[in-house]
């Protein structure tokens, strides 16, 4: 910090106050002090800023799968908004889908002193409350809405009933459904507002199948109903698992959409190139890691006001994959 001060003409309070990202620096000083870091290679002893201020400047981050497509874009998005906010990220991985699971991740990530904990819980745990000490904030995101903890979460009802309002909305007389595994609450959440929505449009609600959100249960499930002449909709719960369904209508010789309309969810990258560009739901992680890290910062930061509780809006995306039913 001497030798950032000597080069910038400056004191090492003013260093420090650059440093701390406080605003009572003048612009030109600020860029001067910065620059002189950067040629001198300098980074804050986080120990000591620790020490001082008592925070580490570190979030924690548990996941039961980060190689999940919305799972892997929420972590991306919190390791953006922390380093916009000047934090580091620490992940750790929770090995089963039980509350031991997670305390023991908790507890490890306690050992790096992070200041925070996000968890990314889509997975349905083997206790119907989850309790963590209480030594640091923490945010749900995808997880259940009963934890008394601050929770960010994509409205699942409403981008579902969008989907069976559009394909209701286009002439077919039910929806059937492929969808997530059991032991997921996204999944669960999307089956019973399919369910619901089915119900108040007063028509027949089909058998449900199930798959794991690979492309290979899709596939199997698709073949299943492929030799049903009466499906002419199907809802897949994520859009690999409609990839596979659709896979498997044209090995049947059943045509999308003219014969049978397939939708999906999360909106990947891929669905618009689909061999028939997928009608989905777009689900905005981005604004969920975002809003993670907001609520976790007004924690952190003592704002008790705040709110905790965030609902991210889906969106409908239709492309070609639907249309109305043949005749």
């Amino acid at each position: 910090m001497a030798d950032v001060a000597a080069m910038a003409g400056v004191s090492s309070q003013t260093v420090s106050r650059v440093a701390n990202n406080r605003e009572n620096v003048d612009a030109s000083t600020r860029e001067r002090v910065l620059a002189a870091m950067k040629m001198l290679g300098y980074r804050p002893n986080t120990a000591a800023r620790a020490l001082v201020t008592g925070r580490f400047g570190t979030l924690g981050v548990i996941s039961f799968d980060i190689s999940a497509y919305g799972n892997a874009r929420t972590f991306a998005a919190i390791s953006d908004a922390a380093r916009e906010a000047d934090l580091f990220v620490n992940f750790m991985g929770a090995r089963a889908q039980t509350g031991a699971a997670v305390r023991q991740a908790f507890q490890q990530l306690m050992v790096q002193s992070v200041d925070g904990i996000i968890l990314i819980e889509s997975q349905i745990l083997d206790t119907p409350e989850l309790r963590l000490p209480s030594a640091v904030p923490v945010v749900f995101a995808d997880g259940d809405t009963g934890h008394r903890y601050a929770n960010v979460d994509i409205d699942q009802a409403e981008g579902t009933r969008s989907v069976v309002a559009h394909l209701l909305g286009l002439g077919h007389r039910t929806v059937w459904h492929v969808a997530g595994p059991r032991d997921s609450y996204a999944a669960r959440r999307r089956a019973e507002a399919w369910h619901r929505s089915l119900k108040d449009a007063g028509t027949v609600v089909p058998p449900l199948l199930y798959g794991d959100w690979s492309a290979a249960s899709g596939y199997h499930a698709g073949r299943e109903l492929a030799d049903r002449p009466e499906v002419t909709a199907i809802f897949a719960a994520n859009d690999q698992m409609a990839l596979g369904v659709m896979r498997a209508l044209q090995e049947a010789g059943r045509r999308v959409p003219q014969d049978v309309s397939v939708t999906g969810f999360d909106d990947v990258p891929e669905a618009a190139f689909f061999p028939a560009p997928l009608t989905t739901v777009r689900q905005d992680f981005d604004a969920v890691g975002r809003h993670c890290v907001t609520l976790l910062l007004d924690q952190i930061g003592g704002e008790t006001g705040s709110p905790r509780q965030a609902s991210v809006a889906p969106v409908l995306v239709v492309r070609e994959s639907t249309a109305a039913p043949a005749g």
